[in-house]
């Protein structure tokens, strides 16, 4: 699993420009199954978005074309964690540490 840390590297009058195009970007992440949760940082300096996937190559490739990072208003920090414990709603994303 992977918590998706951006921040603005740009005016909010630029990321406000792209942020349409963002929204379509991540409801495509939702209808594909990457994307399980997101939102706006308070203060409004960037967001966090929850994602499951195969491995950290797939996430950057997957960054690489977010409306965000293409017009070059915000940073992807990547955190892999390993869920091993979760709500009971969340329980299909469990896993368990490696060998």
């Amino acid at each position: 699993m992977f918590i998706l840390e951006l921040t603005y590297t740009a005016p909010l009058a630029a990321v406000d420009e792209q942020l349409a195009a963002h929204v379509v970007w991540l409801d495509e992440q939702y209808e594909a199954g990457v994307f399980i949760a997101s939102g706006r940082k308070n203060p409004r300096d960037g967001g966090v978005i929850i994602a499951v996937a195969d491995d950290r190559a797939r996430i950057e490739k997957l960054l690489a074309t977010d409306p965000f990072t293409v017009a070059g208003v915000c940073e992807y920090r990547v955190t892999e964690f390993y869920a091993t414990k979760t709500a009971p709603e969340l329980a299909p994303y469990r896993e368990q540490l490696p060998a």
